[in-house]
């Protein structure tokens, strides 16, 4: 494969990560804290991916492949606390203070727990899809590297 076909593919990976994130949104599933943070990476993989395509330049597949690493590993960690390996941010886990206007406040679903399974497959949460998934993404962008257009 060229190294343009892979980076359309890491990108389209990065798309459809992100657009099931916000499926799963849309469908009553709110995202916690932890969640939120590994959307970040997938926005910029697609704008790198879009950059790189048009640019040619192959320092590009090498920040794409740090974007797909930084949201695998964010995923690697919300797994973690998922399954209470190790402690997660205060501000989402139950190890932290509740803040009372939160609780008071009918502006949305309120503080979602980084350190509950909202929903899992195959004993698998969507946290640790998303690094699995996101790891697949960065070995194809590795792959862009080693590649001609």
């Amino acid at each position: 494969m060229s190294r343009s076909t892979l980076i359309s593919l890491a990108t389209i990976g990065s798309c459809a990560l992100l657009g099931g994130a916000f499926l799963f949104q849309f469908f009553g599933y709110p995202p916690c804290e932890l969640c939120l943070w590994q959307r970040w990476p997938h926005a910029a993989a697609i704008v790198i991916g879009a950059a790189a395509l048009s640019m040619n330049a192959r320092v590009l597949a090498w920040l794409g492949a740090f974007a797909a690493a930084t949201t695998s590993g964010i995923g690697v960690y919300h797994t973690g606390v998922e399954r209470h390996w190790w402690e997660g941010p205060d501000s989402c886990t139950g190890s932290g203070a509740l803040d009372v206007g939160n609780l008071l406040s009918t502006d949305g679903p309120g503080i979602v727990m980084c350190d509950q399974v909202a929903w899992e497959m195959f004993g698998l949460s969507m946290a640790s899809w998303n690094a699995l998934a996101s790891f697949g993404l960065m070995i194809l962008w590795l792959m862009a590297v080693h590649r001609r257009f």
